[in-house]
């Protein structure tokens, strides 16, 4: 189980986009993240008129550690550390650590 999820919302601790906010929208298997509007990259690409691919240079989200990012707490309006406990009725759940309070119910 993972600490950061697709669809989470994370604020980037180091970089040169430190303090941005995105949505994450991919976990990648190698321990990085795939951050909206973070990490913009220029991809120069070659037309491809069999595939219908226009040539140009392209803006794209590259991937970030994880360990760069952290899960946005709306309390504190920080990014903030997670962990895990398990409720009283089982389920295994994301919290915050400095404030204690549940980020989500895990499936």
């Amino acid at each position: 189980m993972n600490k950061i999820r697709k669809g989470d919302e994370v604020v980037v601790l180091t970089g040169r986009d430190r303090g941005k906010r995105g949505a994450v929208l991919r976990v990648l298997t190698d321990g990085r993240v795939v951050v909206q509007n973070i990490n913009m990259v220029k991809r120069h690409t070659r037309p491809n008129p069999n595939r219908g691919v226009t040539g140009g240079i392209l803006d794209k989200e590259a991937s970030i550690h994880v360990s760069n990012v952290a899960l946005y707490n709306a309390a504190t309006k920080k990014g903030g550390r997670v962990g895990f406990k398990t409720l009283a009725d089982g389920a295994k759940v994301r919290y915050f650590k400095k404030t204690g309070e549940v980020a989500d119910v895990a499936k």
